[in-house]
């Protein structure tokens, strides 16, 4: 274990010197990139240092065992250094688990309005809105990819691309069904509706990840749809690709031009076959309980948003906040880390009993 941790504490070091490289500020993207996995390592660098620490408090502390007038103290100091050097080896462990090769991905993240009607896709437009702002808050870029908007100003679909080292491995725990409790603007009677809205988050997938057969591929093209604006219906921009075998149809209208369009269903395509491949492998994981908290089940019910209490629940962890508002408003960071922490500790004690 030491030897890894001195790797991250190399890391570290490395990671200040180039975020003081002139050359480095002069490329923002870079130094954002950089500056994001430096922050993601305070904790870790804080967990080793105190770790050297109770190392080091442990030697000092033999010594004084043999001090007649000193050793009574001496085992009750040795008690509690050894309680905490086992504590903070648990949680060392958590930082030292193998990563998803995907986690540094961009992302694909696609919100669909459940149940709920009109209402369910006013939660979609809320949800599209609080993941960009919480894209934003990471210093990530975002692109949206396709969008079906509705008349009162929602989406019965909108999906997004989230550009930047990390970006997968950062949205991946959204997966799954969200569902929102309140007043809903259509409401004439004051009564509290259930509506949901599916969240599929996938890792971009490469040319190399997943080679088409375009023999295996029909593409249409037709006039993009939605309400009113400029430039819709009147040109056939919109594409809509299928995957013969599989029966996958992706549809792209949100540019003018078709062959951005088409590139883009083409992306999303790719993106989606290799999640189904990922997903069968995982389903292989999941026997030897492997699998990660509810990153591959789109049907789970994973968070509830209550309006009328306040409340965000996601119930994967238990985890409760009374900070409906800051949620929406894309501070996402101490929900997701929890999810992280839960899920790293699930790793942990699959990987113990097998």
């Amino acid at each position: 274990m030491l030897d890894k941790l001195a790797r991250l504490e190399e890391e570290h070091r490395e990671l200040e010197a180039l975020l003081a490289d002139p050359e480095v500020l002069k490329d923002p993207k870079r130094y954002q990139a950089l500056s994001r996995r430096y922050a993601e390592m305070g904790e870790v660098i804080a967990l080793i240092r105190e770790y050297r620490k109770v190392l080091e408090d442990l030697e000092g502390v033999e010594s004084l065992l043999e001090d007649p007038e000193l050793k009574e103290a001496a085992k009750a100091e040795k008690e509690a250094l050894l309680s905490r050097k086992a504590e903070l080896e648990k949680a060392l462990e958590r930082h030292l688990l193998p990563k998803d090769p995907m986690d540094e991905r961009d992302a694909i993240v696609e919100i669909r309005a459940g149940a709920g009607g009109e209402e369910a896709a006013l939660f979609a437009r809320d949800l599209l809105e609080m993941y960009l702002r919480f894209a934003e808050e990471m210093g990530f870029e975002t692109e949206i990819l396709d969008s079906h908007p509705t008349d009162l100003g929602g989406f019965s679909k909108v999906v997004f691309e989230v550009q930047g080292p990390g970006a997968y491995g950062t949205f991946k725990y959204e997966s799954g069904v969200h569902r929102v409790q309140r007043v809903p603007v259509t409401e004439t009677q004051g009564r509290i509706h259930t509506s949901t809205a599916t969240v599929a988050v996938l890792p971009k997938a490469e040319e190399s990840d997943f080679q088409l057969n375009m023999d295996e591929i029909r593409i249409d093209v037709m006039r993009a749809s939605g309400p009113g604006g400029q430039g819709v219906n009147t040109t056939d921009s919109a594409v809509r690709v299928v995957h013969l075998p599989t029966g996958i149809m992706v549809t792209c209208q949100d540019s003018r031009s078709q062959i951005r369009n088409r590139e883009k269903a083409l992306m999303i395509l790719r993106s989606r076959l290799l999640e189904m491949k990922r997903a069968e492998e995982a389903e292989k994981l999941r026997k030897t309980r492997l699998a990660q908290i509810g990153t591959g089940e789109r049907s789970e019910k994973i968070r509830t948003y209550n309006f009328p209490q306040s409340r965000v629940t996601d119930h994967r962890i238990g985890f409760t906040t009374h900070d409906l508002e800051g949620i929406l408003s894309g501070h996402l960071q101490p929900l997701l880390e929890a999810l992280k922490r839960a899920d790293q500790e699930r790793q942990l004690e699959a990987l113990t009993e097998t």
